[in-house]
């Protein structure tokens, strides 16, 4: 079947709580405005995104694709790029119109938030190619397998992720949300022993409290767990804090927001390709990844190297080191 020229715009209305669908009508007349040929589809549940991707991408042949909606949404949609058969994942370009809650990923590439201005970088196609994570974890009995393309969350990050999707299916969201949960959840979380073997080298056996793995550098609606993150190394980035006091982690939320937070004493961190969780007990310490809430240990982390290509911002490179010309920065 022949390849398309036209762009699959996948849209979560439900994205933003709700934002999403009040905007999608400016957005798409944005897209027709700067001359875009697409098809668009809205997803009607949780994991749609990913048939859609994987289906359209299959029967169709697209090659190039814009998410609309929040971090889930272009996890679902890089999930679906990863379960298509027909093209190599970097083969498919990938864009984003960010009308999430959090806006991690986008916040990593300082995408703009306003809609005309995000189009017109997704007009100019300049793509950069990234890291993808694989994470395989057990969901009520079973092996599941994930990718992702910001960050994973385990520990206390994952019950304040869980906690804040329950709010948001309620029609409750944004930065303000998750911090209610960042404080709130401390009363109902323990730390929970864990072993953890980076690259077949056991890292931490101890008690911890949260930890984030991932390939970008902010989580939460802001919070740059991952301070250090080079999207395209190869690596993952991994930081670890160990048991802690509840009033030890409301004194340094600051800290969470600016990186600070890894020169303290209890914080660890770690680069590695391969990295495994066990807990005691076994199910005990539960994962999140870009902000979606999945399932529990034991968990396997396995890097993929160059596995997607994105459309960015190029003068946001700069951020962790690339080359870029002035005009390049100018055009941005």
């Amino acid at each position: 079947m022949k390849e398309t020229d036209k762009w699959l715009v996948v849209v979560n209305p439900k994205a933003g709580t709700g934002k999403c669908e009040k905007d999608w009508p400016q957005i798409r007349e944005l897209l027709v405005k700067e001359g875009f040929s697409f098809i668009s589809v809205l997803t009607e549940h949780q994991f749609h995104a990913i048939e859609i991707t994987r289906n359209m991408v299959n029967e169709l042949g697209f090659t190039k694709v814009i998410a609309v909606g929040g971090d889930g949404t272009l996890n679902e949609v890089v999930n679906g790029i990863f379960q298509q058969t027909r093209f190599a994942t970097t083969d498919i370009t990938l864009g984003m119109i960010t009308v999430g809650t959090g806006n991690d990923w986008g916040r990593m590439y300082q995408f703009p938030l306003k809609y005309e201005k995000a189009i017109r970088i997704l007009r100019n196609q300049r793509t950069f190619i990234q890291d993808v994570g694989k994470v395989k974890y057990r969901y009520e009995a079973e092996d599941k397998s994930r990718y992702f393309i910001n960050m994973a969350g385990m520990g206390y990050d994952a019950l304040v992720a869980k906690k804040t999707n329950l709010m948001k299916a309620k029609g409750k969201g944004g930065a303000l949300t998750y911090l209610f949960n960042l404080v709130t959840g401390l009363f109902q979380y323990e730390n929970v022993q864990l072993s953890i073997i980076i690259d077949g080298v056991e890292a931490v056996n101890d008690k911890v409290f949260s930890m984030s793995i991932g390939i970008c550098r902010y989580n939460g609606g802001g919070m740059m767990q991952l301070p250090k993150a080079i999207p395209d190394d190869g690596l993952f980035d991994m930081t670890v804090i160990r048991q802690t006091t509840k009033m030890r982690v409301v004194r340094n939320l600051k800290k969470l927001y600016d990186g600070t937070f890894i020169s303290m004493p209890e914080v660890d961190t770690f680069t590695g390709k391969q990295i495994s969780i066990t807990s005691t007990p076994r199910h005990s310490i539960f994962l999140e990844t870009d902000g979606e809430s999945l399932g529990s240990s034991p968990l396997d982390f396995t890097i993929v190297p160059a596995g997607v290509k994105l459309i960015v911002r190029k003068k946001a490179l700069k951020a962790f080191g690339k080359q870029i010309t002035e005009e390049e920065e100018k055009e941005d």
